[in-house]
């Protein structure tokens, strides 16, 4: 079976096992037996959710989201009672500030000893006490090798005129915007509303040089199926396409330096079963289990049970687990404040166009 095939048929068979798994019940009525999972898209191996209510009898109500942005608002809102959420690591931060996580009882995760220490403890949650690590990556260019027979090493690749009509964008405003900064030399967390000023009018001067169009989670099917030559991408994603075809397929991480991320589990205030929660959280953290996870979404894990299971090829894929020298040059993305104005008129400008 093809990948894109696999895809629909995994899409197909988690859509009936939500249907039969959550009936008509959406977010805002639990139970003992049933959690509220709100994550990413294309981001669990679907049969871990029927193993894990096989296993314990606690059914997984499963939706997912396109951003993080989109998250936090329904999250905000209070009218959906989530259970379970995916944060990354600025708005994570954000969210603990606002009082709209609680605690996790990190007893009831005896599998969290498999985290590797060097995934804790970050800016985020320095004290360790609202998040669960997932998976983590970099953002950076996938290009079609076989059509592209310049060397890209730079976001300038994604200004170049000589792509025009052939470049997706990332549809998210913190990747494009802190893309654009990081080419102009500043920080990728940047609060200076002339820089942002500046990164945006980049933004606006790149859609008329080569006429990007901006995409979210399809681009990966995008440009499999060769609609473009040229991307932005995030790591697992390029991996999944590398793995299919290397002879196509090249991903790189520009030498302005980009964003490496970090998704953790969290739990929001609401929530009506985080005892419940907290075990599947602890299911997740299950080596054999997270490698099936690894596996099927290709990014990088932080946990340190799971490696020694992984294919010596995945482990060893700079482009999955880059060197320090790389990794000295990617930044976390922070939290921005009162600069998230700046940004959100920015990108409403930047888009409306």
């Amino acid at each position: 079976m093809n990948r894109l095939k696999k895809i629909i048929s995994l899409a197909a068979s988690l859509s009936i096992f939500i249907t039969i798994t959550s009936g008509c019940n959406m977010p805002g009525t639990s139970s003992k037996n049933k959690i509220n999972v709100f994550n990413w898209g294309e981001y669990i191996e679907p049969s871990i959710l029927k193993d894990f209510t096989n296993k314990t009898g606690i059914k997984v109500n499963y939706q997912t989201y396109a951003t993080n942005e989109e998250m936090y608002e329904k999250v905000k809102s209070g009218t959906n009672n989530y259970d379970l959420i995916c944060p990354s690591d600025y708005m994570l931060d954000r969210m603990r500030k606002e009082r709209l996580l609680q605690k996790i009882d990190y007893e009831k995760l005896p599998n969290y000893k498999n985290i590797d220490d060097k995934y804790k403890s970050q800016s985020y949650d320095k004290s360790n006490e609202y998040s669960v690590p997932y998976m983590w990556g970099t953002i950076g260019i996938l290009y079609d090798k076989q059509k592209i027979k310049d060397k890209i090493n730079s976001w300038n690749t994604l200004w170049n005129p000589k792509y025009k009509g052939q470049i997706f964008m990332s549809d998210d405003m913190r990747n494009s915007i802190g893309i654009s900064l990081l080419r102009l030399g500043y920080s990728i967390n940047s609060t200076n509303a002339q820089e942002i000023k500046k990164a945006a009018n980049e933004l606006m001067k790149q859609r008329s040089l080569v006429n990007p169009v901006y995409i979210g989670d399809q681009v990966k099917d995008s440009m499999r199926s060769g609609e473009k030559e040229i991307a932005f991408m995030y790591s697992g994603d390029a991996e999944v396409l590398k793995n299919e075809d290397s002879s196509r397929f090249e991903y790189v991480i520009p030498k302005e330096g980009t964003n490496i991320w970090f998704d953790n589990w969290a739990i929001p205030k609401n929530t009506k079963n985080k005892t419940a929660a907290e075990k599947f959280l602890n299911y997740l953290l299950d080596a054999k289990i997270n490698k099936k996870n690894v596996d099927e979404i290709g990014y990088a894990t932080p946990n340190k049970a799971t490696l020694p299971l992984l294919d010596s090829k995945i482990r060893n894929d700079k482009s999955a687990y880059p060197d320090k020298n790389v990794l000295n040059k990617c930044h976390v993305f922070t939290d921005l404040g009162n600069a998230r104005k700046l940004y959100s008129d920015a990108w409403l400008n930047i888009t409306s166009k």
